[in-house]
């Protein structure tokens, strides 16, 4: 039996009344700019609709699908180092990605429980590298701001003989944990609450229901492990200083 979503007039319809009436409660709950949410699915669209016309030929190619994996983790970094609102930390915020998502693929696809092929390759890094993204871009963001909202509690640790990173992750590590909490939540209410894209995805592509749930299972607890080193990793360089948010400049004149 064929489950897969159809293209037509009535997606088309669905899809536009759900863009809207997602921009308008951010609107008029005063929630942020309902723009955000048009253009987040305006983007949505017009990229998986340029991945499906080149993915066909980025797959029957080695070589293209690591640089497509490659291309993806860069957009990746740049999108959580501009989230985060350090743009010039980029090199930093892509250490920290790098440090989950690379030991995770290493670990699945050189036991072979994942085949190295493209077909399987692409949309496991595509899972582990966007959770890693959003737990870095939350773990920073959680970091730095109890950084700058406890700083009088930082220089008291100070006073008190720590060092400057061992204050800093007094005060930042609980908060920055925090990260963690949708991809325990996911992992731990799978197939109670939610059936993830990874399950539905198998089964619409024709396997069993077993196949797709230790395809699920695996994705889950590599994507809750990638998640966990990428936020101890950005945690460890918030309190090192190496990822912090630059001090705007001081207007010419300014008293002293």
């Amino acid at each position: 039996m064929n489950g897969a979503i159809g293209f037509g007039p009535a997606l088309i319809a669905v899809l536009a009344v759900l863009t809207l009436a997602g921009a308008a409660v951010v609107r008029f709950g005063q929630l942020g700019q309902g723009r955000a949410v048009v253009v987040a699915a305006v983007r949505a669209v017009v990229q998986l609709a340029l991945v499906s016309l080149v993915i066909t030929v980025i797959l029957r190619s080695d070589w293209l699908t690591g640089l497509f994996v490659l291309a993806m983790f860069s957009i990746a970094a740049a999108t959580s180092a501009s989230r985060i609102g350090v743009p010039r930390r980029i090199g930093w915020v892509a250490l920290s990605l790098a440090s989950g998502v690379v030991p995770v693929l290493g670990l699945v696809l050189g036991s072979g429980v994942v085949p190295a092929k493209p077909i399987a390759v692409v949309p496991v890094a595509g899972i582990v590298i966007g959770g890693s993204m959003t737990a870095t871009s939350q773990a920073a963001r959680r970091a730095l701001d109890e950084l700058k909202q406890r700083r009088g509690e930082y220089e008291a640790a100070l006073a008190l003989g720590f060092l400057p990173r061992h204050a800093a992750l007094e005060i930042c590590r609980p908060s920055a944990g925090h990260a963690l909490i949708p991809a325990l939540d996911q992992t731990r209410t799978v197939g109670l609450v939610t059936l993830p894209g990874a399950y539905v995805g198998v089964l619409l592509g024709g396997a069993s229901p077993l196949q797709a749930g230790t395809t699920q299972v695996l994705v889950l607890i590599g994507l809750l492990a990638a998640e966990a080193i990428a936020v101890l990793v950005t945690v460890q360089l918030v309190a090192a200083g190496s990822i912090r948010r630059d001090e705007p400049a001081q207007p010419s004149g300014a008293a002293r």
